[in-house]
């Protein structure tokens, strides 16, 4: 594991982009479980299982979402606490976080197998695919106990600034997901419900590899079992700070779900079509998330170790680069989206259609690189609650109604419908300059750092 400090030292720039690199890379090999899923999905079944894999994976990413908003409330604490100096108290949020995630992985499990029936009503899924998105929830529910003990194995290694070890094991969850799609989508026809057996048994044998090497390997702090527990309030810690972004996240994607559900009514085509921008707007996004993802551990160890100008340096650093790559994704999806809709299906009017809402939707990709690392930055110091708040404020303040307004709309396409996500990312953005003309972005909580 490498230096555990070396986020608070040495040029931005660099250190920013040799941390995020390795988190990207584990970010673009996770979204393939679901991407290659569809990929295979739809070049060997018809449009009912496209989008049977492609609402189940929205379901399912509501999930991850929530179990990493906690994961990176643990790694924020960890970052703190190792800026700090204080390992002590580093092993003991590896121990509540370790604790919360095995309750939160329990209940996650039996919510899920008992709402699958409601929740895909809910999504107004189209007749032809309903059978097939419960059975592939309910496999992918199973699962839920492997995603949470990944991302928790991989917000520890993260808290102390290694971004490496994580990639190896979604690398290696990649390659038998893949192996395992073909196998049983291509070989034995088992549609979405091979594409779900294939991800849960993926992120199994990834899940075990990473707590064997975490076991054989220690951590760069004493590590005892009677750490493990709720103690010192580190578990409240946690959660003051993890919450919100775990709300947020799963509040965008249950507005992603309703927008999914409002769509579906637009018939079989839009709910494929949507479903597959959806898997190729989640690649898109893995940048400015990578970037943001290491702002949030860069701050929060930086915060620890009393460097907030270098935090702040990190913030701005970040948006530039993240900004960068959505302006390149905009720039391309003007001239060739079907290029990368005609990836997930052999449908013409679902490639014609997803083309369509994907020109307009890749704006976002610009906008974001600002409110992923702003929310970041909050976050690493202590302030994610306000992340959650002006989320909430676009999310059902614009993206859910305005969506619902634009399909009552006679004659309405998914060109017009894809620009409803950047209109709502420019409220976030007025709302977050506001917040940081303020100045409350830019001050750590006094406290942030100090326990134990």
């Amino acid at each position: 594991m490498r230096d555990e400090r070396a986020l608070v030292e040495g040029k931005i720039l660099p250190t920013l982009l040799a941390f995020s690199g390795p988190f990207l890379l584990a970010s673009i090999l996770q979204a393939l479980y679901g991407a290659v899923d569809l990929l295979v999905v739809g070049q060997f079944a018809d449009s009912a299982r496209v989008s049977a894999v492609a609402i189940g994976g929205q379901v399912m990413q509501t999930i991850t979402g929530i179990v990493l908003g906690i994961s990176t409330g643990g790694t924020v604490v960890i970052g703190q606490y190792i800026g700090a100096r204080k390992k002590r108290a580093a092993a003991f949020a590896v121990g509540n976080l370790t604790a919360l995630f095995l309750a939160i992985g329990i209940i996650l499990t039996v919510v899920m197998l008992l709402l699958v029936k409601p929740v895909t009503a809910v999504m107004q899924t189209p007749q032809e695919a309903v059978s097939h998105t419960i059975r592939y929830i309910r496999i992918c529910a199973c699962g839920i106990p492997f995603i949470v003990g990944y991302n928790g194995v991989s917000g520890v290694f993260r808290g102390f600034g290694d971004s490496r070890t994580p990639l190896y094991f979604v690398a290696l969850a990649c390659a038998i997901n893949v192996g395992l799609d073909f196998l049983l989508i291509a070989g034995f026809h088992m549609g979405a419900s091979g594409a779900a057996l294939a991800t849960v048994i993926a992120q199994g044998i990834s899940f075990c590899a990473a707590i064997l090497y975490m076991v054989k390997k220690g951590l760069p702090v004493e590590f005892k079992k009677q750490y493990v527990g709720f103690h010192g309030g580190q578990a409240i810690r946690i959660l003051r700070i993890g919450s919100p972004i775990a709300v947020q996240d799963a509040l965008v994607n249950v507005s992603f779900l309703i927008i999914t559900a409002i769509i579906n009514t637009m018939g079989l085509i839009a709910s494929a079509a949507v479903g597959i921008d959806e898997k190729i707007i989640v690649f898109a996004m893995l940048v400015p998330t990578s970037f943001a993802s290491a702002v949030a551990v860069m701050t929060a160890q930086n915060v620890g170790a009393g460097k907030m100008e270098r935090a702040k340096q990190s913030l701005w650093a970040g948006v530039g680069l993240a900004f960068f790559f959505g302006l390149c994704v905009w720039g391309y999806c003007q001239f060739a989206p079907e290029s990368l809709t005609a990836l997930f299906s052999r449908d013409p009017q679902v490639i014609y259609q997803a083309g369509l809402y994907l020109r307009n939707y890749t704006i976002d990709c610009m906008l974001v690189a600002f409110i992923f690392c702003v929310n970041a930055f909050f976050s690493g110091c202590g302030y994610s609650l306000f992340s959650l708040i002006h989320s909430m404020l676009a999310t059902f303040g614009v993206r859910v109604p305005v969506s619902w307004l634009l399909s009552r709309v006679p004659g309405i396409t998914l060109l017009e419908m894809g620009y409803v996500p950047p209109l709502a990312s420019c409220l976030s953005i007025i709302l977050c300059l506001f917040y940081l003309r303020m100045g409350k972005g830019f001050r750590s909580r006094e406290k942030a750092g100090t326990e134990r």
